[in-house]
């Protein structure tokens, strides 16, 4: 393996961002552990390659992620937390089961990779962390509270890792995709039974789903260029914090943040009079 040679380990490669970034990272000349709840899924991959390895992954069993984290190829260098699901339901309509499922799977997973792979990055001082959130961990929509809710936390703790790990040589990237056709709102989502469903969220929620379930197959993201972006992103040693996908996460992105700014700045006076001793608002 040459210096500009990573070894990746790519989670939920049986679809979308997961399988295209593995194709994409293996056609660049890395290396990859590419992994999948059934690893029959992803056999294709490295089929006729030395240069990868399929392994069984369910990211909520911590014992099979640790199994799954042991070093191969003589360590991991990029590690890729891609496997999610989504949920569409009102806030009221949603279940404990779907929400501890959504949470166990897009936050806690997600933590338990991390921290299995953590070890053998700070012993060779070295090592990339790419966790997948989305432009709803920046902006949240009717109808996904709560997967917005999952991705606003992985937006914290890659924050909060970032600060955590950039004295030890490790860095961070947050990949925000916008809309893609990765499946995301088609098999990969689950939402609340129709019997759940409250009337009076009809226009907000119920639309909101619709349109979702509709876009299916449509979105205007493409999944290979978007790994071909990150790997592009990753290339340079100063690589960015953040990396939004798509031009609809890009415009709104930009429209929540001037919006965020704009209020923040009209409630300049209310805010700081909460300090002691500060003049009354």
């Amino acid at each position: 393996m040459t210096a500009s040679q990573k070894v990746w380990f790519i989670t939920g490669c049986s679809t979308g961002f997961g399988r295209a970034l593995a194709q994409e990272v293996l056609a660049a000349g890395h290396q990859a552990v590419v992994t999948a709840r059934d690893v029959a899924q992803v056999k294709d991959l490295v089929e006729g390659t030395d240069q990868a390895l399929a392994l069984p992954l369910d990211v909520t069993d911590a014992a099979q992620v640790t199994e799954a984290a042991e070093k191969h190829f003589g360590g991991i260098d990029v590690l890729v937390n891609n496997a999610g699901i989504g949920y569409f339901a009102a806030v009221e309509e949603s279940t404990d089961e779907e929400i501890r499922r959504i949470f166990d799977i897009n936050v806690f997973g997600l933590s338990d990779v991390i921290r299995a792979v953590l070890p053998g990055m700070r012993a060779r001082r070295s090592g990339t962390i790419v966790n997948f959130s989305s432009i709803g961990g920046l902006r949240a929509f009717p109808a996904v509270g709560y997967y917005a809710a999952t991705k606003f936390a992985v937006e914290g703790l890659t924050d909060a890792l970032r600060q955590e790990v950039a004295p030890l040589g490790i860095t961070t990237l947050l990949v925000e995709p916008g809309p893609f056709r990765t499946d995301w709102a088609g098999r990969s989502a689950n939402e609340t039974l129709p019997e759940r469903e409250i009337a009076d969220y009809a226009d907000t929620v119920g639309a909101q789903r619709a349109a979702f379930r509709a876009d299916t197959g449509k979105e205007p993201g493409d999944p290979h260029a978007a790994a071909r972006a990150i790997i592009t992103a990753l290339a340079d040693d100063t690589h960015p914090q953040r990396l939004l996908l798509g031009a609809p996460a890009y415009s709104m992105a930009i429209e929540q943040l001037e919006s965020m700014l704009a209020e923040i700045r009209a409630n300049e006076a209310l805010t700081l009079s909460a300090d002691f001793d500060a003049p009354a608002a």
